[in-house]
């Protein structure tokens, strides 16, 4: 491949680099007009997320701008929005005392809007133009110059390349495409790893050696990173950049010197890229998942979907394939055709469904909980213990075992909060890392969620077991593994919200207890973080969207903390 440098300037003398702009037509002065108020009209209005009203940003209550007074912040109780996470749950619109936002900024729908408006231009700070724009976020921007830690691809056993990612560390080198060649086909260079993110490198041409100012993020599993040596084996051209061309004078001997003794890409890592991402669910094959509308209970639903190993489950009989339900393949929430029955769980049965379906027992793709022996001490109705809400999942509660199931599955109920037919009984195996023992909460140091309207504040297990005559779980039936999971505070990664599973969102961890993550959605307020299981399906690496092609939900952006520099051009003069 050093061959390719020959000549190099003589065909970089006989290619232009100059590039010409064009002219565009100016917008006419109505729609500048226009543009203009409808802009200022969605920076200055908002709504108040307690009783709906609409007035002036700037009049409303708190730094954040949420609420039109005093009372209504104070009225937005936990209480109003468990309420309103159920209603999304069930696919319900929330109702204005129990309003939520919505995960799409102002100042996004802003940008959409002046974009698509003829003849004018948005100028963004580039940091929050990434942070904003939805279609145009980038990890690179966001991570910088690398000081901020991506979660290590080996942390996520459960995607492509979880098990084969333990090779690929910094120093290595690769050969990418060099757009700063100053010609006009495709070539290549060589860099160098200076930092991980998750997929994502930060990268360095060789020959910028301390120079940090062209560095660049890539996704190693792309297609077109290559080992080095790819370009000689397929005789594509290695030219190194413009800007540091006239560093050395002989490239060939730069680049054996550096290159000698290195590392780089296995030669077929991109083969093991593309058989990772083969994942066994097809379309149309039918499972058994929590129904949403009553969590006691699953149903059958068709694979609709399959995106990096994440299903769009469609509930069956719904024809128009609205009611759907987005899961990860490996999630506690789905099992195989008959699980339900095996270990006498509630199953809502619709009309050509059941066990007797062909072909339909796919039990080999899901994953096998651990077995555990009953015939001891077992959990008991009525125990007591502390769970992950699965309606608030940034609270932990007092809870009860309200139904022993086979195979070690357990009914859950939240003291306090239940429905009274049990409707909202959640079923969780006994080794479920959502679950803990009493007392667990005030270990770690973890604020622990009284059943609703208990008055004995602050709250003392001994007392509350004593006052409903109950007995908490024992300990040593909870599951106490704690894994070498790699993860550590301040990592990003990428998370599904998971009370509104189809999204996946920018993310950092902020806390960690034994196997347990503390999951903060960046740019949202901490009454929406999530406790998550070190092994949860539901987490992935910084780059899983872009390798899978699944839309990555971006930063939130509080408008009255961000530094938007727009500019509004109408006519040539304006």
């Amino acid at each position: 491949s050093f061959g390719m440098l020959d000549g190099l300037d003589e065909d970089r003398s006989s290619c232009s680099t100059e590039s010409s702009g064009g002219s565009g037509a100016s917008s006419p002065e109505d729609i500048g007009r226009s543009a203009s108020s409808v802009a200022l009209s969605l920076l200055s209005s908002a709504t108040c997320e307690m009783c709906g009203m609409v007035g002036v940003r700037d009049a409303f209550y708190s730094k954040t701008k949420r609420f039109c007074s005093v009372s209504c912040s104070r009225s937005y109780s936990s209480n109003s929005k468990k309420a309103s996470i159920l209603a999304r749950l069930q696919g319900k619109p929330p109702t204005k005392k129990a309003k939520v936002l919505q995960k799409q900024p102002l100042m996004t729908k802003l940008a959409h809007f002046l974009m698509n408006v003829s003849g004018f231009s948005l100028h963004i700070t580039p940091s929050v133009f990434f942070a904003v724009s939805m279609e145009l976020f980038d990890w690179g921007r966001y991570l910088g110059d690398g000081d901020v830690m991506g979660a290590p691809v080996s942390c996520f056993q459960h995607v492509p390349m979880g098990n084969s990612w333990g090779g690929i560390s910094e120093g290595i080198r690769v050969e990418v495409p060099n757009t700063d060649s100053g010609l006009p086909m495709k070539v290549y260079w060589i860099a160098g790893i200076i930092k991980l993110a998750g997929f994502k490198a930060l990268l360095r041409y060789e020959g910028f050696d301390c120079d940090s100012t062209r560095d660049f993020w890539l996704n190693l599993c792309v297609p077109d990173i290559h080992p080095v040596g790819w370009c000689a084996a397929g005789g594509k051209p290695l030219v190194p950049p413009q800007s540091i061309l006239h560093r050395f004078s002989n490239w060939k001997t730069f680049l054996i010197k550096r290159l000698t003794g290195s590392k780089t890409l296995p030669p077929d890592f991109a083969s093991k890229v593309q058989e990772s991402m083969q994942f066994p669910f097809k379309k149309q094959m039918r499972v058994e998942v929590v129904d949403k509308t009553h969590l006691c209970r699953t149903r059958v639903a068709l694979v609709e979907q399959v995106i990096g190993g994440r299903l769009r489950l469609v509930y069956e009989e719904c024809d128009d394939g609205t009611d759907d339900f987005w899961c990860h393949m490996y999630s506690p929430l789905i099992h195989s055709i008959g699980w339900s029955r095996s270990i006498g769980h509630r199953f809502k049965r619709s009309g050509g469904s059941g066990d007797s379906i062909p072909g339909m027992r796919f039990i080999l793709f899901f994953l096998k909980v651990k077995e555990v022996d009953q015939s001891g001490r077992w959990f008991e109705d009525g125990m007591k213990l502390e769970a992950i809400d699965p309606l608030n999942l940034s609270a932990i509660c007092v809870a009860t075992v309200r139904k022993v199931l086979a195979d070690g599955y357990l009914m859950i109920g939240i003291d306090g909060s239940e429905a009274a037919d049990g409707s909202d009984w959640f079923c969780y195996h006994s080794t479920s890392p959502s679950i803990f023992p009493a007392g667990f909460c005030e270990i770690n140091n973890i604020e622990l969620t009284p059943p609703r309207g208990y008055s004995s504040l602050p709250f003392r297990w001994f007392e509350y077991l004593k006052e409903s005559k109950s007995v908490a779980a024992p300990v040593n039936l909870f599951n106490r593994d704690v894994p070498n999971h790699g993860f550590r505070p301040g990592m990003k990664l990428e998370a599904v919200d998971l009370m509104e599973p189809r999204l996946v969102c920018v993310a950092t961890v902020t806390r960690i207890v034994h196997r347990l993550l503390r999951i903060h959605f960046d740019g949202w307020e901490d009454e929406y973080d999530q406790w998550v299981d070190c092994e949860s399906p539901d987490l992935y690496p910084v780059g899983w969207c872009q390798l899978t092609g699944y839309q990555l939900q971006p930063p939130a952006v509080n408008a009255g903390k961000s530094h938007l520099i727009c500019s509004f051009r109408g006519d040539k003069d304006g």
